[in-house]
């Protein structure tokens, strides 16, 4: 007795698998938000120094999303963290049981950034309708001297 042997070919399954990969990349995505991917069209600039942020204080609409583009002039390394103040102390706890160690901040975390000496960093601040929003540093003892400020409600 012969036994034939048949192989099957993947071709078929291949071409349909690309075929449908094709088709998923080139059909928009309804479930997109394009004003979350357009730049935003406001830069506000933020001077870091050793316990301060200059200005105090900025100025965001609801909905609004702006770039804040901090530069550090201090001697220390700084942070920022964008959160409302139970966020705030959360992520202040968060750095105490640490030891300061900011593992994370500036490489890919989207509301936080850590600006050595010298440097610059941004981060994306959208706006909210109550301004509870604030920008704290989180380096030991910083936010607790006063190291934070509003994004107030325009």
């Amino acid at each position: 007795m012969t036994t034939m042997i048949t192989t099957r070919r993947p071709w078929p399954l291949v071409l349909a698998l690309m075929a449908v990969t094709a088709m998923a990349c080139a059909a928009p995505d309804a479930g997109s938000d394009d004003t979350a991917s357009a730049a935003p069209e406001r830069t506000i600039e933020v001077t870091m120094t050793d316990l301060a942020f200059t200005p105090t204080s900025i100025t965001v609409a609801d909905g609004e999303t702006v770039r804040v583009r901090f530069t550090n002039d201090g001697a220390l390394p700084h942070d920022a963290f964008v959160g409302d103040a139970e966020a705030q102390d959360a992520h202040e706890a968060e750095m105490a049981e640490s030891a300061g160690g900011h593992g994370g901040h500036g490489a890919g975390a989207d509301d936080a950034v850590t600006v050595e000496p010298g440097e610059t960093g941004e981060l994306l601040v959208t706006g909210t309708a109550s301004g509870d929003l604030l920008i704290g540093c989180h380096q030991p003892g910083h936010y607790g001297a006063g190291m934070v400020m509003q994004v107030a409600a325009a």
